[in-house]
This record gives structure tokens, C-alpha cells and sequence, in this order.
């Protein structure tokens, strides 16, 4: 990770961390980087979401492409996925999402896409990064070389096209709750299902600007739990602000994670022979449910560091065609390059549609294990990760749980914290493995007081 992208873009609070001239800058660079410095005029693609600063960041972005000879087309509000397939489908030079995902109003994010939908690499970030800094120069437009915005919420439209076409069956009859979290994908996903003949519920549906991800969305499935039982709904999904994952609630109000949805799909591809390398791509925090449930239908796995990135790293590199995390974020590489929310419910409605079976009964062989998760500040990350006491007590914990559990000591990617998780059959022995742990951390003097 650079200075100021992390592994989902260049996060923080809106004005104090991420400032409207950090986007001019980067508007500016992307702007002339893949236009005049390759001979020809640039062409960006940009999606928002319904944050109130996500207007101001869009301005300043189209300020500093123009201003270096490049034209902005403007999808104005749309999902991260629907900007990743245009990027991609339209053959744009690359694309831009304004958002922070599951962060509240306050916060904002800038996603560079390169052309092929993906996340930009970290050498061309690196680059904008050094621009920012003032360590390079960029040549501003004159004259008939400025640049221009161009409207294009046709893109947005033709996204909510592909989305329908991925659905092989008709929805007609499915009572569908969605949890829209106030956000990005508001103005797509009922359209979506009710061309698809559901019978759509939808919350959460009135963005103001401040109240994305307020009590809502995917980070508060418990509100959706509560809608799909109390209007006798057939499933729900609930989606995140820039609706890049998707949680879901099955008819008895029952949550169906990210994990259940690896499992869902995985077994679905495997009966029908769609299963590539016959294997799943899940991160080290996966629930250790999970891949006792793969073990027992004959399923590989691969797991990778906790992000999606990490995971569409692993699908591009192996073929392996179905990852993703916990939260939610799902990869289908045969049709998005990125997690994408709504794609997921259409692929989760296709399986209990196909196999005529409720959502509690598709999800009911992945039980999941009890899980504690403490994030201990410390001195330095590496110091007490790799302390020998530290690690033998881990030894010692691994070694007690056996088949029965696991446990994962790891550093965060974005705070001065360690992370110290437990799965195992009951939280009572979840939580005195561990404090154990903790203990030895303590003892040794790494934590901050």
C-alpha cells in the first residue's frame, strides 16, 4: 500500500483526510497520464454514490481531467460494479468510483479503475501519489486540447441491461426484500428485480446525502431480518453503500453471509460440472465453518489475505472462478472483475429457483462456528506478531483446538492494532483462548496503555 491509496482506494474523512484537492490532482494526472503523455485525448468514465460530498469530489475530479485535456463521462449516481463493467465494456482509458463503501456520510473515497475494470495497479498509484506530493510535473491543457464532461448515465442504464440478462429464470411470484442502505444502488436494484417479475420490498430506498449506511445496509442486516419475517418475505439482500457486497436473510429471518453465499454457489457450480480447478477463493477470516462444509462435499479452497483485492488477485492468477470474504464481497470472474451485490442475489435467486429449494435449506449444511475477535493497540505490529512467546502461546492455542477450532493472530493493513480471533464450538472457549493470548502480548509490553 502506497501513502495515500490503500487496497480500496484513497479513503478517509471528506475535507481532513480526502480534500478536494487531492482529487484535482488526481483528476489532473489520470487525465494527462493516459492522454497527452500517450498522445492522444483520455477518456474517464466516473461513478458516485449518494454521500454529500460525493458532488464536491465529482466536480473536482472532472476539474482536473479537463483541465489536462481529457473528457469525463458522468454516470452520476451508480454502483462501483456498473462503473467497473463500463470501464470495461466501453473501452474507457479508465474509471473512477466516488465512495467509502460501508463508511458513514462523512467519510469519502476515490477507486481508480484501470481500463480493463479492475483496480488500478500499484505503479500506476504510486504515480498519482507522487504528483500529489509535488514530485512531478504535469502539463496543463490549452486552447482546442481542453477537456469536456459528457452525461452519461446511459452507461448506468445499459449496466441495469446486463444485469437482467444474467438472470435464467423469472422471478414472478418470489416475494424479495431489499435493503438499498440509503446508497449507491437505490436507483438500480428494484428496477432490476421487478423486470425480473419479484415481487419487490424495498428500505431504505431515501438517500438525503447523510444518511447512507445509517442503521441500514449490509452492516445492519438486522433490520432486513426483521422486514423479510415480518411481511412473510421468500429472501432478502442488503447491500453496502457503493453495493460492491451483498448480505442476505433467508425466510425464517436468518442471515446468510458471505461465507453461506461461497458455499451456495460453490456447490451449485460443482454439481453442474461449472466449477473450475474445483475450488473456492476465501481470505484467512473466513469462518472455519466454511471449510468444513467444503471438506465434506469434496471442495478446494484457496485462501488469501483479507481483502478483495488479495482474492481477485488469486482468480486471476489460477482461473479459479467464485471467490470472496465474509462481509459479503463475491467475485464472479465470468462476469464482473469486481464484487458486485446485486449480480450476487440474481446468482443466489438462480440457485434456489434451480433447485426449488427455500434459502434456509440451501444454507443449513455451512454451520457456522462461534467466533471471538479482540484488536489489541500495540507499540509495533511486527514486534508483537513475531515475539517467540507470543507465537508459542499461539502454537499452544492451535495445538489445544485441534480439528475443532482454529485461531488467527494478524496485523491490521490500516490501524496500529493486532488482531487476535478464535473459532471454535462455544464462545466460552472462544473467548479464554483468546485472552490467553492477549495475556502474553501484555505480559511482554507491547500493548499501549
Amino acid at each position: 500500500m502506497g501513502k495515500y491509496f490503500g487496497t480500496d482506494g484513497f479513503r478517509g474523512e471528506a475535507n481532513k483526510v480526502l480534500t478536494f484537492e487531492h482529487a484535482v490532482k488526481i483528476g489532473r494526472f489520470l487525465g494527462w497520464y493516459y492522454g497527452a503523455n500517450m498522445g492522444k485525448k483520455a477518456k474517464v468514465v466516473i461513478g458516485k454514490d449518494t454521500r454529500r460530498s460525493s458532488y464536491m469530489f465529482e466536480y473536482a475530479l472532472c476539474t482536473g481531467l479537463m483541465a489536462s485535456g481529457a473528457d469525463a463521462y458522468i454516470m452520476h449516481v451508480t454502483t462501483t460494479p456498473s462503473v467497473a463493467y463500463i470501464t470495461r465494456i466501453d473501452d474507457f482509458d479508465c474509471g473512477i468510483m466516488i465512495s467509502a463503501s460501508h463508511n458513514p456520510f462523512y467519510d469519502n473515497g476515490i477507486k481508480v479503475l484501470n481500463c480493463n475494470g479492475e483496480k488500478m495497479e500499484e505503479e500506476t498509484l504510486l504515480k498519482i501519489e507522487d504528483y500529489i506530493d509535488g514530485k512531478v510535473e504535469v502539463p496543463i491543457a490549452e486552447r482546442g486540447d481542453i477537456g469536456r464532461t459528457v452525461d452519461y448515465v446511459a452507461g448506468r442504464n445499459r449496466y441495469i441491461g446486463y444485469l437482467i440478462s444474467m438472470s435464467k429464470f423469472s422471478f414472478k411470484g418470489i416475494k424479495v426484500g431489499l435493503d438499498v442502505a440509503n446508497g449507491a444502488s437505490w436507483q438500480i436494484a428494484k428496477g432490476v428485480f421487478d423486470a425480473l417479475g419479484a415481487k419487490t420490498f424495498v428500505m431504505n430506498d431515501s438517500p438525503d446525502g447523510y444518511n447512507i449506511n445509517t442503521d441500514c445496509g449490509s452492516t445492519h442486516i438486522e433490520h432486513l431480518q426483521k422486514f423479510v419475517v415480518d411481511n412473510g418475505l421468500d429472501i432478502g439482500f442488503a447491500y453496502d453503500g457503493d453495493a460492491d457486497r451483498c448480505l442476505a436473510v433467508d425466510e425464517k429471518g436468518n442471515v446468510v453471509t458471505g461465507d453461506h453465499i461461497l458455499y451456495i454457489y460453490g456447490t451449485y457450480m460443482k454439481e453442474r460440472g461449472k466449477l473450475v480447478n474445483n475450488k473456492i477463493v476465501a481470505t484467512v477470516m473466513s469462518n472455519f465453518g466454511l471449510f468444513k462444509a467444503l471438506d465434506k462435499v469434496g471442495i478446494e479452497y484457496d485462501k488469501t489475505k483479507v481483502g478483495d483485492k488479495y482474492v481477485y488477485e488469486n482468480m486471476v492468477n489460477t482461473g479459479n472462478r467464485i471467490g470472496g470474504e465474509e462481509s459479503g464481497h463475491i467475485i464472479f470472474t465470468k462476469y464482473a472483475t469486481t464484487g458486485d451485490g446485486i449480480l450476487t442475489s440474481l446468482k443466489l435467486m438462480e440457485v434456489m429457483i434451480a433447485k426449488e429449494k427455500p434459502m434456509s435449506e440451501l444454507a443449513a449444511p455451512m454451520v457456522m462456528y462461534p467466533q471471538v475477535l479482540k484488536n489489541v493497540r500495540v507499540k509495533s505490529k511486527p514486534e508483537a506478531r513475531n515475539d517467540p512467546d507470543v507465537q508459542k502461546e499461539v502454537e499452544a492455542v492451535a495445538e489445544l483446538l485441534g480439528e475443532n477450532g482454529r485461531i488467527l493472530v494478524r496485523e491490521s493493513g490500516t490501524e496500529p492494532v493486532i488482531r487476535v480471533m478464535v473459532e471454535a464450538g462455544d464462545d466460552e472457549t472462544c473467548e479464554k483462548y483468546v485472552d490467553q493470548v492477549i495475556d502474553v502480548i501484555r505480559k511482554k509490553g507491547h500493548i499501549v496503555d
